[in-house]
C-alpha cells in the first residue's frame, strides 16, 4: 500500500507541474526573451521548466511524511494505518505542496526577473538619452 501510495503521489506531482509549467511557458519565455534578448534565453527558460519540475515533484512528494506509513515515529506509537480518509488527505496534501512549491519558485524567478528588467530598461533609457543628445 505504501508504494502505491508514493507512485500517485509522485504521478500526481507530475501531473500538476506539467500543467503550471504549461501555463507559465509563454509569460516565462516572453520575460526572458526581453531581458536577454538572445538566443541563450530559451536554454534559460527550458533551466526554469526543469527547476519547476524538480522544485514541484520535491514539494509534492513528501518522502518524510510517507515514512509514517512504514515506521512510527517513536517507540511507543503505532504505524500510520492507509485508510481512505488518508489517502484523501495525502492526495490534497500532495496537490497543495506541489502548487506552492512552484508558486514560491515562481515568485523568485519573477523577482529577480522584474530587477533584471528594470536594469536593462535603465540602460536602453540611457542609450537613448546618448542618441538624442547627438
Amino acid at each position: 500500500m505504501f508504494f502505491t501510495l508514493l507512485l500517485v503521489t509522485f504521478g500526481i506531482s507530475i501531473a500538476v507541474c506539467l500543467g503550471v509549467v504549461r501555463i507559465f511557458d509563454a509569460p516565462i519565455a516572453a520575460i526572458f526573451k526581453r531581458i536577454i534578448q538572445d538566443e541563450i534565453s530559451s536554454a534559460w527558460v527550458k533551466y526554469i521548466k526543469f527547476a519547476a519540475y524538480v522544485v514541484g515533484i520535491s514539494g509534492g512528494v513528501r518522502i518524510y511524511n510517507l515514512e509514517r506509513y512504514i515506521s512510527a515515529p517513536h517507540k511507543d506509537q503505532e504505524i500510520l494505518v492507509l485508510n481512505a480518509d488518508r489517502w484523501t488527505l495525502e492526495i490534497y496534501r500532495t496537490v497543495i505542496e506541489t502548487l506552492q512549491s512552484i508558486a514560491w519558485m515562481y515568485l523568485l524567478v519573477f523577482i529577480f526577473a522584474l530587477i533584471a528588467y528594470v536594469i536593462v530598461r535603465g540602460f536602453e533609457l540611457r542609450q537613448s538619452g546618448k542618441n538624442d543628445t547627438e
